[in-house]
């Protein structure tokens, strides 16, 4: 097993914001194909499916005409499990392909697991007779089977976690590839992509703002501790993002495919996970990159059911409906639960007017300083009624002529200091007389008559220790 090189640094980058990686959100480590095993075997890993309450959803919704932008590293569309799924994309990084199936960057393989979780279809042995409709109606095909079987997928590609040949940053790719997502069509959009750092750059700003003008749900891993993911790094620490931290198989919060923050929305099944790779084999993983979809594809399954409820309502019904975990209401391992989707498609939940994560419309107004609200003008005066005065007119006293007894003292003090000012100055020039005879007295030495001088070292030269 070997460890995530660290990303080389690209010129000109924002001091405040490291390269993103996709290792932030995806244990590499935790990584292993087995290509001897079945199809179905993998499928029958898939264990929260029933854990999460997805198979009861799929009761009320399978994703069936939403379209779910997948912002990642690329989708193999050609995958068994992935035949009709991938209904178009985009490459962001300008060193993929133009319909964004093309895997590239670090983690090429990534993308494919993502979206074979989050939309998966399952695929019929050779032998086998029509395909089965997914849920309790019907054994599901071979394969992995996604959370929105019937959602479709965009496909997004960026280069991330390793520098990009074509020179285009995180900076660039990242906005970019939402704008484009929010312009085709997504009603939901999943980043499976993380940094080390809660910041982001100002260059992103207007893209999210974007996609939540446009009402689009933005799923986005928390990141994972063997990552570097000690807290949530951007882009989910952006307010209006549904944040997604991860469990292990006790639905306890992960130590290693997980972090905390106060951005977290939900946690879903982090550990033991098991996704399509490109080629068409399959593999098992770890990291909230996996947990992610699988929110997503929740999300997908309630703007399907409903296909005019606000993206502020949908995120309202997955963290109201989640399973309260760890320190009483929100907390920042856990946000507001645990993800339970059947309640999500299912409950009755009431409706919000604002989303309970945040808006960035008013993040950006208070602290880029700019889209501010007009100023309210100020109620026009109205004079109150002055009160009955309290306290007596003030008088003004009546002036004095000086007393003779005054003026004598005064003129008393005047001629007694300018006597001792006399006194001063004659004192003064006898001194300096004397001291001329005497040249001990001018500071001299009186041995030599050399003045006393105090001898100051050169200036210093500082050097520069700086490595060249």
């Amino acid at each position: 097993m070997q460890s995530t090189p660290a990303p080389t640094p690209l010129p000109r980058r924002a001091a405040a914001l490291v390269a993103v990686l996709l290792a932030a959100c995806f244990l590499c480590a935790g990584l292993f194909t087995a290509p001897a095993a079945k199809a179905d075997d993998w499928r029958d890993k898939e264990y929260w499916l029933a854990d999460s309450g997805i198979t009861k959803a799929w009761e009320v919704s399978k994703g069936a005409g939403v379209k779910v932008a997948v912002i990642d590293s690329g989708i193999d569309a050609q995958h068994p499990d992935l035949k009709g799924a991938v209904t178009g994309g985009y490459d962001a990084s300008g060193s993929g392909q133009p319909d964004g199936q093309k895997s590239v960057g670090s983690k090429p393989e990534h993308g494919t697991l993502v979206a074979t979780m989050l939309a998966g279809r399952g695929h019929q042995p050779a032998n086998a007779s029509p395909t089965p409709s997914p849920g309790p109606a019907g054994t599901p095909p071979d394969g992995i089977m996604g959370v929105a079987p019937e959602a479709q997928l965009l496909s997004v590609s960026t280069w991330l976690g390793s520098p990009n040949p074509s020179g285009k940053s995180d900076q660039d790719q990242i906005p970019e590839a939402v704008r484009w997502a929010v312009d085709n069509g997504a009603k939901v959009i999943n980043i499976s992509l993380g940094s080390t750092t809660p910041q982001w750059p100002q260059s992103w700003d207007a893209a999210f703002l974007y996609a939540e003008q446009k009402d689009v749900v933005i799923v986005a891993a928390a990141g994972n501790r063997v990552g570097g993911n000690t807290q949530v790094g951007a882009p989910a620490t952006i307010p209006g993002v549904l944040t997604v931290a991860g469990l292990d198989r006790k639905n306890t919060a992960s130590v290693d495919a997980s972090s905390q923050g106060i951005s977290i929305g939900v946690a879903a099944p982090a550990e033991n996970l098991v996704g399509g790779l490109p080629g068409g084999s399959y593999a098992e993983w770890a990291g909230t990159s996996g947990s992610t979809p699988i929110v997503a594809g929740v999300a997908a399954l309630i703007r399907s059911k409903w296909p005019d409820m606000s993206a502020e309502q949908v995120i309202n019904r997955i963290v109201s409906t989640a399973r309260d975990a760890g320190a009483p209401g929100k907390d920042p391992l856990y946000g507001y639960g645990i993800l339970n989707a059947e309640a999500a498609l299912k409950a009755d939940v009431p409706e919000v007017s604002v989303n309970p994560l945040g808006t960035i419309a008013e993040w950006i107004r208070v602290h880029r300083r700019g889209n501010a609200a007009p100023a309210t003008p100020l109620p026009s005066a109205t004079p109150a009624p002055s009160a009955a005065p309290t306290l007596p007119e003030a008088t003004v006293p009546a002036a004095k002529a000086p007393s003779q007894r005054d003026s004598a003292i005064g003129a008393a003090v005047v001629i007694g200091f300018a006597a001792l000012f006399v006194a001063i100055v004659a004192a003064a020039a006898f001194q300096l007389r004397r001291a001329s005879r005497n040249p001990a007295l001018a500071g001299e030495d009186p041995e030599t008559g050399v003045v006393e001088r105090v001898n100051l070292p050169r200036e210093s030269h500082v050097t520069d220790q700086r490595p060249s």
